[in-house]
């Protein structure tokens, strides 16, 4: 499962994920969509993690456990929440469970 403050290397996660094949691309991808997520809240709530801000719309409040099915796998993701819940994110659906939205959220990158 996804782990908070897990920051490993990029390039030690790539070599690593390699050499575990297939479910190495699925760890690289789950740790791609985590870091995805958080920034995604931290756009929502308009601050970082613990920083004061006066634009700020609200607070962190812990993180939902989420899986996600792929063509890779399954990815166990950790979901922020904020304390009012209005938090939605844009990847993929509330109650979908696989990755037909997460193609189609990405398919505006690909179209440029």
């Amino acid at each position: 499962m996804a782990r908070r403050g897990q920051d490993k290397g990029w390039l030690a996660l790539w070599q690593e994920a390699c050499a575990e094949g297939e479910d190495g691309f699925r760890r690289v991808l789950e740790h791609v969509v985590q870091g995805m997520l958080e920034e995604e809240m931290t756009s929502f709530l308009g601050a970082e993690r613990y920083q004061r801000a006066q634009g700020r719309r609200g607070y962190r409040n812990g993180h939902k456990p989420r899986r996600l099915k792929t063509r890779v796998g399954t990815l166990e993701l950790l979901v922020p929440q904020d304390r009012e819940g209005r938090f939605q994110t844009e990847l993929f659906q509330r109650y979908q469970r696989n990755e037909k939205a997460l193609v189609v959220a990405w398919s505006p990158m690909e179209r440029s």
